[in-house]
């Protein structure tokens, strides 16, 4: 982003940008709890009001998605342990303040239980192929998506693909990449163009943009 701190601070409607990420969560009843992995040193959580909300729990993250992604999961486990019945967890990215809690529901009612789901879109623009800057070819689009969060999976599958993923050094673009590693076929759930990852700069008005669309539901 370029604006000198970490953008899931950064004021959209008069919230930092994470308030609105952790909004849908928090207003789902059947969510039981947040955790809310922070980098090493975060020093701006603390001062929002909702650092102190009962149904958060703060953890400190790793060096990479995947580490991180596994603290998370650690602080679940320890906190479900007591549960007869498998749990089920939903990553979701700072960054992505959009979301709503309908495609929420969505994603909870048609993933699949063994192999879990993940929002996504279906690419629509046409795929170039670069070469020193230059069109080289184009790439069938057909079958491809775009993946978003949040990610549905049951935690003990989750945390082992994450674990194998990890020890054998394989680099992780999301949880998906992982299941798919140790076997698994997340279902894609159509989502929604408005549940943008905030990238650039650009990004932050038309954040604000569905924001205001949305702003009913919450």
């Amino acid at each position: 982003m370029g604006l000198g701190r970490p953008k899931q601070y950064l004021p959209l409607r008069g919230r930092a940008m994470l308030e609105w990420s952790l909004a849908p969560f928090l207003d789902a009843g059947w969510v039981d709890g947040v955790v809310l992995v922070l980098a090493k040193g975060d020093s701006d959580f603390g001062k929002l009001s909702l650092a102190r909300h009962p149904r958060i729990f703060a953890v400190t993250g790793g060096v990479s998605r995947g580490d991180s992604v596994l603290a998370g999961l650690q602080t679940v486990t320890e906190r479900s342990a007591a549960l007869d019945a498998p749990v089920y967890v939903l990553v979701h990215d700072a960054a992505r303040p959009c979301l709503t809690v309908e495609d929420m529901e969505t994603l909870r009612d048609e993933a699949s239980d063994e192999q879990g789901g993940l929002l996504a879109v279906p690419v629509t623009d046409a795929l170039k192929q670069e070469e020193k800057e230059c069109s080289a070819r184009t790439i069938d689009n057909s079958a491809l998506w775009r993946a978003q969060t949040p990610q549905l999976f049951r935690l003990d599958l989750l945390r082992s693909a994450l674990e194998q993923a990890l020890a054998k050094g394989k680099p992780l673009a999301d949880e998906a990449a992982a299941m798919e590693l140790a076997g698994h076929k997340p279902l894609l759930v159509r989502g929604r163009e408005s549940n943008l990852k905030v990238t650039y700069p650009e990004d932050l008005p038309l954040a604000e943009f569905w924001l205001s669309r949305q702003e009913y539901a919450r």
